[in-house]
């Protein structure tokens, strides 16, 4: 039986902590603390060292899903938790002022992680006619040399977050279809 391990990442109020408690088979772990900087205008608390949830492929195979903090004064936490990373779920906040430099932002320090595994994007808060569309975000990542699946999602829907991982699971082998769907969470 093997486990594996996927990063999620990107800005505060992205949808991390609620991505992964969608669709975590456990009670997922956090770390949320009230917030007491800018953040605060944001929301009431926010991740300080990691998030964590399981998911359980339907062979068998785990999948620890880890949320980093998105503050980068937290950075130090991001090179512990990347270690023994197979891929990275990018979630941005569309609504967030500039969500394109946002995005340009974590693939920077994201840069070598990414480039020895796996990315997958997932938009959320997207409204129609407001901001960039999910071909804009593409082309950011088509100018850094990225091919990744971009997907608008809802983390707060299972079936969103499952198909953002499932496209980086079947970005790191296309053969993964047929072996191994997401058990508990897909049902």
């Amino acid at each position: 039986m093997s486990t594996y391990k996927i990063i999620f990442a990107g800005p505060v109020g992205a949808g991390k902590t609620t991505s992964i408690a969608a669709i975590s088979d456990i009670e997922p772990f956090a770390t949320e603390e009230y917030a007491t900087d800018e953040v605060s205008a944001l929301k009431d608390k926010t991740t300080v060292a990691m998030d964590y949830g399981l998911m359980q492929l339907a062979n068998g195979e785990h999948i620890h899903l880890y949320g980093v903090p998105g503050q980068a004064r937290f950075d130090f936490m991001w090179e512990i938790i990347v270690e023994g990373g197979i891929g990275l779920v990018l979630l941005l906040n569309h609504a967030n002022e500039r969500p394109l430099e946002d995005m340009a932002f974590y693939l920077d320090a994201f840069k070598e992680f990414i480039a020895r595994t796996a990315l997958a994007v997932g938009v959320t808060r997207m409204q129609p006619g407001s901001g960039p569309a999910l071909d804009d975000y593409a082309a950011v990542l088509a100018q850094r040399g990225l091919c990744a699946p971009v997907f608008e999602v809802d983390g707060r829907k299972p079936e969103d977050v499952i198909t953002l991982v499932q496209s980086l699971l079947y970005t790191l082998d296309p053969g993964l279809p047929q072996q191994a769907e997401l058990a508990g969470a897909a049902a």
